[in-house]
């Protein structure tokens, strides 16, 4: 996690050090004030330009100051519950620790009831699921890297558990630990949850599909290949297979592609990590693969997208090619855990 922790007097700009200093690596600490910032980083320019900058750059901040100042601050560039960074708001005294913003898919709770523990403080949670001891789908979702198909649906699913009214719940994979009471494994109904891969699928009535993350595409591809002929080409093999694009975790090609601008916006476009494999690691990926003596003739390897895929787990979807772009898909062992979960 890459976190900004940032002070408004010397007693704040201590405090956003030592928390920074415990949550570790990724951490850094700011202070913006006329008294001694200590160890933190001085802020020379505006509160506003330093939270622009924190706020598209961090996957968290910490406000060590007024809850005012940090809503302020954070106001103008705010965006939505899937793509805000948390918020965690602290005392300059470190009483309270303040979940502000993003508190489930963020994992504001999450944070804010870590550097409580750090600093002997009070964690403050006002998420209605938590503090009525009722199972948070995002919070779910974002523990264990699901992505929510339809937040409007996530929403209705949240407003029924607090109303005591009926969710079903399914999943296409299996499934470890105790299942909420407040879940009902069930085919039907008028609302429920989904663990799918299937972009589609719809047991219910009204259905959540959570759709884990867990899908990597092998692909080559002709030199100058735009970005945008990459991501149809991946969606039109992801759709014909009945995989959503949601599920994508990691493209993987050969390393002579590293510097292959449409690959690096394709991956910068979906969220995803991009890693390239050096022809003899190709090679070394175990399966039968179909392999061209035309490809290996140019990459040291006879097939590039299907190697690469494999690389990450059990082809699903062998080569596919098409205006100039090889895809292959591999899905990688999933299970769904309720471990730790209410």
């Amino acid at each position: 996690m890459k976190g900004a922790c940032i002070g408004f007097t010397t007693r704040g700009c201590a405090l956003a050090v030592r928390i920074a200093d415990a949550l570790g690596d990724g951490w850094e600490a700011y202070g913006k004030t006329s008294g001694d910032p200590g160890g933190s980083i001085p802020v020379t320019g505006t509160l506003r330009e330093w939270t622009e900058k924190a706020f598209s750059g961090s996957d968290a901040l910490v406000f060590v100051g007024a809850t005012g100042i940090a809503v302020r601050a954070v106001a103008p560039f705010l965006r939505g519950k899937t793509e805000d960074p948390a918020v965690v708001t602290v005392d300059e005294l470190g009483r309270f620790s303040v979940s502000l913003l993003s508190g489930h898919i963020g994992g504001c709770n999450v944070l804010a009831e870590r550097v409580a523990e750090t600093i002997g403080a009070v964690p403050v949670i006002t998420t209605a699921t938590d503090i009525n001891g009722l199972f948070s789908v995002d919070e779910f979702a974002a523990r264990r890297d699901l992505t929510i198909d339809d937040m409007t649906i996530a929403k209705e699913v949240s407003a029924a558990l607090l109303e005591g009214r009926p969710v079903g719940f399914l999943s296409d994979y299996p499934v470890s630990g105790d299942v909420p009471g407040c879940l009902e494994a069930s085919p039907a109904g008028d609302l429920g949850i989904l663990i799918t891969s299937s972009p589609s699928r719809s047991p219910f009535g009204r259905t959540l599909r959570l759709i884990p993350r867990n899908l990597a595409v092998g692909v080559g591809c002709r030199r100058g290949t735009p970005k945008d002929t990459i991501a149809r080409r991946v969606e039109e093999v992801l759709e014909a297979n009945g995989l959503s694009a949601k599920g994508l975790k990691a493209m993987v090609s050969i390393d002579i592609k590293s510097d292959e601008e449409g690959l690096l916006e394709f991956c910068s476009a979906y969220g995803i990590v991009s890693v390239f494999l050096s022809a003899g690691e190709l090679a070394s990926v175990p399966g039968k693969f179909r392999e061209s003596e035309f490809v290996d003739g140019i990459t040291g390897v006879g097939n590039v997208c299907e190697r690469a895929a494999a690389s990450f787990g059990e082809l699903v979807v062998g080569r596919d090619a098409a205006d100039g772009v090889t895809v292959a898909v591999s899905r990688m062992p999933t299970g769904i855990s309720f471990g730790g979960m209410i």
